[in-house]
């Protein structure tokens, strides 16, 4: 009897640490309590990879966003200025305030590679490809950076604002393998998402943050095999929102932490933005197709 139940235990543990290899439990965040909460009640009820255990290098403390200002370069100095002046932070202050009373917005260091991404996916207002701030420039780049929720949406055209608009502009939504109903894709190279429906883009492509490095989403065909409002991650004590599981514990969640922060990646989950993850529920059902493919730059 002893030795059965010593076998049985083995077994336990082999399952466990089986499903916590390829568990997705991003933005950790330790309940006050140190116990373990319950998971609420949503479309499916049994646990996902998403609550098992966890693998290496997991660390329980999340990583500082950065946001779009800490890009921000000091204004060099005009050739009428003086060295003194150009060293004083008065003087500094001045020459972005200039820039700003002239175009609304403070000039960005890619100024034209965001005109020339913005202006080829349109939506967001006229821009000019000319490098040079405008009102109008300021308006579209602003609007922009409040869909993608890049901080601080001030209309800058930092580097931040051109990667984005970079990936979006190059995103085929023709590579994703669809089949009939809805697929969702993902492109792991680009780091973006999108949806089609019976062969028509029903949500465009926006932005994602997947698996770091060891951490891989996988790629391939699936389908979402289960949902949840609100999946619990018993490892990190963190709710993973608008939960659809497709493979391996991997699966769409709404993000908690700044999702243009680069030095962060999920555990193999697909992030999303609040308002992406519940257009995406909305689209998605059990059954539902996903084509992954790529590879994340890094991994």
């Amino acid at each position: 009897m002893g030795h059965g139940r010593v076998i049985m235990r083995l077994a336990a543990i082999a399952v466990v640490t089986l499903v916590g290899a390829g568990a997705c439990a991003f933005d950790p965040q330790p309940d006050a309590t140190g116990a373990d909460r319950p998971q609420l009640a949503g479309v499916a009820g049994n646990e996902t990879g998403a609550s098992g255990a966890p693998g290496p290098n997991q660390t329980e403390t999340p990583a500082p966003s950065v946001t779009e200002s800490a890009e921000v370069e000091t204004p060099k100095p005009t050739a009428s200025a003086s060295p003194s002046a150009s060293a004083s932070p008065s003087a500094s202050g001045s020459t972005r305030t200039a820039a700003k009373t002239r175009s609304g917005c403070p000039q960005g260091e890619k100024q034209r590679d965001v005109e020339t991404h913005l202006d080829k996916l349109g939506g967001f207002g006229p821009v000019t490809v000319d490098g040079k701030q405008s009102a109008a420039d300021c308006v579209a780049i602003k609007k922009f950076q409040q869909r993608y929720g890049i901080r601080p949406a001030e209309g800058r055209a930092g580097v931040t604002t051109a990667d984005v608009a970079r990936r979006l502009a190059a995103t085929d939504t023709g590579k994703c393998k669809a089949g009939k109903g809805t697929t969702f894709c993902v492109d792991l190279t680009l780091q973006t998402v999108w949806a089609i429906r019976d062969g028509r883009v029903v949500m465009p492509p926006t932005v994602t943050r997947t698996g770091m490095a060891g951490f891989q989403t996988a790629t391939g065909t699936y389908t979402v095999n289960a949902r949840n409002l609100k999946e619990w991650s018993r490892p990190y004590k963190v709710w993973l929102p608008y939960w659809q599981h497709f493979t391996q514990g991997m699966g769409f969640h709404e993000t908690t932490t700044y999702i243009h922060d680069k030095s962060l990646g999920s555990h193999g989950c697909v992030n999303l933005l609040p308002r992406d993850v519940r257009t995406l529920w909305e689209l998605g059902k059990i059954g539902t197709r996903v084509h992954v493919f790529g590879r994340r730059p890094g991994t």
